[in-house]
């Protein structure tokens, strides 16, 4: 079976090229042919069963990733699947395993048989995990990425654009190198004198995912972990030679992205996203946030979600979600409701702004819903309903009773004497 590249190459809609344009309201045609350019990715392995197909690029609705996984010091299968579930029902439209320890190929078995949506995964994890950091460069890499994709992970982030003569420009940074998979590989590199494994054997990862239709996420090893890393000549070198690769992807026919930052500030956003489509030739853009602010740990869904927004508006094609924790300890199931929302939340006011099909539509439901005081229709509009009922049924609860006439058509926080809907609503009606 040829990947969802080469086949939209020779003119073939697949259904899953179908079930992304119907999604996204666009038609198949279109889809087809960014398929084909590599301005589209559908990460769909030809092994995982359940998955309903989902679209990554500039042009369709912004897509959301949540991380699970366990670390090496805590987490099971079992809270690994309470995450995923949490990541489903609040609507993660990918979601990645970067699990580090324990039986992490279990972990990865149970959530591929139970994920309708499309998992990534990050095989330096496991490769380290089984064999060791000082044996990066051994056999288990390639055994690794075959068992993955033969396991049915969609698609893989692979740290292959950092090379080892980027690693003294990186070390010169205030925080050096913040991706585990970045620091892992460059420590290897320079303790062995070798080029990056992943780099070298880059035609053999290609062969398994063009096999098994695996989709590459071209990994941002040096991403800037600070506002003052930002925009660097690491960074940037690093991204140009992600260029070189996502010719190499295009030319074996195997889907790819590519990873970036980061720590950036709100002025740099713009130009980082640019930058990569020029560089990368608009290979969907996958961003890690960025955040825009370094002092507001347990907040850094909100710092990193404000610089999704304003990623997405201005290019990216997936936002991969930070959770409260970031940079403090394992997210558990909660840490994912609360970033998820965050970005879902982003996502949605770039798709808005950037006039995606029927991207407004709940934002016009919802509004007609408030104005007629439907407060069921209202939360079923909201894009995470339970706390906003939740809000108001403990506002009701401590708020001084009021005569059964006067109905629910008001909120605690104006009752219905200042309330500028009712007000308004009787206006409408008298004129």
């Amino acid at each position: 079976m040829p990947t969802q590249m080469l086949a939209a190459r020779r003119g073939i809609i697949t259904p899953e090229m179908n079930h992304v344009a119907q999604s996204e309201f666009v038609s198949a045609e279109l889809v087809r042919d960014l398929v084909a350019a590599g301005k589209i990715v559908i990460p769909a392995n030809i092994n995982h069963r359940k998955l309903i197909p989902c679209g990554i690029g500039r042009i369709l609705r912004t897509k959301v990733n949540a991380n699970i996984g366990n670390s090496a010091l805590t987490g099971d299968c079992t809270a690994e699947l309470e995450k995923l579930r949490q990541a489903c029902k609040f609507g993660a439209d990918t979601v990645m395993d970067l699990s580090t320890g324990g039986n992490i190929t279990v972990i990865r078995q149970e959530i591929i048989k139970h994920s309708t949506i499309p998992l990534g995964t990050v095989p330096v994890y496991e490769i380290v995990a089984r064999a060791g950091a000082k044996n990066l460069g051994g056999n288990t890499l390639m055994q690794v990425i075959k068992a993955q994709a033969e396991q049915g992970v969609d698609y893989m982030t692979i740290h292959a654009g950092l090379l080892k003569h980027h690693v003294p420009i990186a070390l010169k940074r205030k925080l050096g190198i913040v991706s585990r998979g970045g620091a892992l590989i460059a420590a290897w590199m320079k303790e062995n004198d070798r080029e990056n494994p992943f780099y070298e054997r880059f035609d053999e990862i290609l062969e398994i995912c063009r096999q098994y239709d695996v989709t590459l996420s071209l990994g941002d090893g040096l991403r800037p972990g600070c506002l003052a890393d930002a925009s660097d000549e690491a960074q940037f070198a690093e991204l140009a030679e992600l260029g070189n690769l996502v010719k190499r992807c295009r030319q074996a026919g195997v889907q790819a992205m590519v990873e970036g930052p980061g720590h950036v500030p709100l002025d740099q956003i713009e130009m980082n996203m640019l930058k990569e489509r020029e560089l990368c030739d608009d290979a969907p853009f996958y961003i890690l946030g960025p955040v825009v602010t370094d002092c507001a740990p347990g907040y850094d869904h909100l710092t990193a979600a404000m610089g999704g927004m304003v990623g997405a508006f201005h290019g990216a094609a997936m936002l991969c979600y930070v959770t409260p924790k970031e940079h403090i300890g394992l997210p558990n199931a909660d840490d994912v409701a609360r970033g998820l929302t965050a970005f879902k939340i982003a996502a949605h006011a770039a798709d808005i702004a950037l006039h995606r099909p029927h991207a407004r539509d709940k934002d016009d439901e919802i509004s007609d819903a408030r104005a007629i005081f439907d407060w069921d229709k209202q939360f079923s509009c909201a894009i995470e309903p339970e706390r906003p009922k939740r809000y108001r049924q403990e506002a009701l609860a401590v708020s001084t009773p009021l005569p059964a006439s006067h109905g629910s058509e008001f909120c605690t926080m104006c009752g219905p004497d200042f309330c500028s809907v009712r007000l308004s609503a009787r206006l409408k009606k008298e004129s």
